[in-house]
């Protein structure tokens, strides 16, 4: 089809519209499934291929810190080059990403095919939803981006039992290799159903910049990682320390001085943006975490399989969906700061109430727990994230969505690095691993589910309890610091938040909804 530059919406409805707009649901579903989908898989694939907890988190993590990295500037490219042929070269690519991951045989390969993922995803979540105007009319368009950002919603409970499902029927790789075919459907349906639409006024991508966020997040995120086994004073991880900082505030100098920055950080000067933008990462922080640590729990310690793992986290989940969708009508009633504030409490309380987790406790008392981090998720996120791009004025709004949905990802990525490693300190330092061979107490330090093997071959009953014991004092921990966290996020919330939401707010919110532009894979999504 031809190119056009900047459509207002067709002049005549394209009657395949629908079915174009079909496949981009499908895509937006297996990116957003794919958030949920690799947790449930973690466990099986540490005890196939042997993955220590800090391996197991650069798996989740690649995928985050690029996509953080990559999600501006590639939403540059499609303006530039083509949007319909980089949502195109994205899905090829997260396709490419998703059949070496499922073809590997080895760590550290799996983590480089997350990376690649993650360059596929940051092309596709903001173009999926920039081809819209070219499909469909004003009066149809807040449908359609309702039903995307629906697709990519539903993809977040849907992962664990479709992960869960392959698992206990296939082995790990199925987790991936579920991708291609979804992402094969929609190239085919890109190709034959959209039309190319670019703008050549659009800036070019600002590669140092690109390049020194990305390698200011992965130094920070590798020293987090690295220091539970290294130590915080160990020179390769104060040197990786020290690089974050330099390049960030690199990062952030540049930016201060470009005419048209990549991230306009002058828009935290703004109190509603910035501490309604910083509820909005704690809660991704926190959600992130915890999908990281909650499932070597269920499985490892509860001994529940792949699939009931899956059906265990629906609790959480269910209560975010929920939650997200009923947001609004209380937001209209009592105003975005008390119910930030509230929601943001019972976050707390459930996180502090998971603290008292015992290896005795049983899943019921984990469900109670899961149910009301879900309703405080959902509460909390919903109207901090439609508060803080309702403090803007219009001609900023699309500036203001990219720099929030950057400082969510690496929330997310940060969350998984530094619970991740709580928890890994505290199980080391908890684990019995007396009389073992050092090479045996390494192995059994590097992960629960290591210890669980190890204890099987060497009929070592009381290394599973000890693991088992040891694993949910460090998940502990991870939760009395998400609680503290969301206690003090709460504080700030009720005494700075502006005190009723913006009319622009609540237009934004009526036009597009409000589980759409918080649960959808970039903004509208994670």
């Amino acid at each position: 089809m031809d190119a056009v530059t900047l459509p207002a919406g067709p002049a005549r409805p394209d009657p395949r519209r629908w079915w174009a707009l079909g496949a981009l649901v499908a895509s937006m579903l297996t990116l957003g499934f794919d958030i949920t989908i690799l947790n449930v898989a973690l466990p099986t694939m540490a005890a196939d291929l042997g993955a220590s907890t800090g391996e197991q988190q650069w798996t989740a993590d690649a995928y985050v810190v690029v996509f953080a990295a990559l999600m501006l500037p590639a939403g540059l490219l499609g303006d530039r080059f083509g949007r319909r042929r980089m949502l195109i070269t994205g899905l090829g690519v997260f396709l490419a990403g998703s059949l070496a991951g499922a073809l590997t045989e080895n760590v550290s390969a799996v983590i480089a095919a997350r990376a690649v993922m993650g360059v596929g995803a940051a092309l596709v979540t903001p173009l999926a939803l920039s081809v819209l105007p070219s499909l469909f009319a004003p009066e149809e368009r807040a449908k359609a981006v309702g039903i995307v950002s629906a697709g990519s919603t539903l993809g977040l409970p849907l992962g664990p039992i479709v992960g869960g499902w392959l698992l206990d029927h296939f082995w790990w790789g199925s987790v991936f290799l579920v991708n291609v075919p979804m992402a094969a459907l929609g190239i085919a349906s890109c190709l034959l159903l959209l039309p190319e639409t670019r703008d050549p006024s659009s800036p070019k991508v600002d590669a140092v910049s690109t390049a020194l966020t990305a390698a200011g997040l992965g130094a920070l995120v590798y020293a987090i990682i690295e220091a539970p086994g290294r130590g915080w004073a160990d020179p390769l991880v104060l040197a990786m320390s020290g690089a974050a900082v330099a390049l960030i505030a690199a990062l952030v100098l540049r930016e201060r001085r470009m005419p048209r920055p990549l991230l306009d950080l002058t828009l935290l000067a703004r109190r509603g943006f910035l501490f309604n933008t910083l509820a909005a990462t704690l809660v991704v922080f926190v959600l992130s975490g915890l999908l990281f640590v909650l499932p070597p729990y269920l499985q490892s310690v509860l001994g529940h399989d792949a699939l009931g793992t899956g059906v265990r986290l629906l609790p959480m989940m269910g209560g975010l969906v929920v939650a997200a969708r009923a947001a609004q009508p209380f937001v209209a009633r009592f105003g975005a700061r008390t119910v930030v504030s509230a929601g943001l409490a019972v976050l707390a309380f459930a996180a502090l109430l998971g603290s008292r987790t015992t290896v005795e406790s049983g899943y019921g008392f984990t469900a109670l727990w899961l149910s009301v981090a879900g309703f405080g998720f959902g509460f909390s996120l919903v109207p901090a994230m439609s508060g803080a791009l309702g403090t803007l004025p219009s001609d900023r709004a699309g500036s203001g969505s990219g720099l929030l949905m950057t400082l969510r990802q690496v929330g997310g990525a940060i969350g998984i690095a530094l619970l991740g490693s709580l928890l890994a300190s505290a199980y080391r330092g908890r684990l019995d691993v007396t009389g073992l061979p050092t090479e045996a107490a390494d192995a059994a330090g590097g992960s629960v589910v290591a210890a669980h093997l190890l204890a099987e071959r060497t009929g070592l009953d009381e290394l599973t309890a000890s693991a088992n014991s040891a694993y949910v004092h460090g998940m502990d921990v991870a939760l009395a610091v998400c609680g503290i966290a969301a206690i003090v996020a709460a504080l700030l919330a009720a005494v700075l938040l502006p005190s009723a939401p913006r009319p622009a707010a609540r237009d934004a919110d009526e036009s597009s909804g409000p589980s759409g532009v918080v649960l959808a894979p970039g903004d509208v999504r994670q």
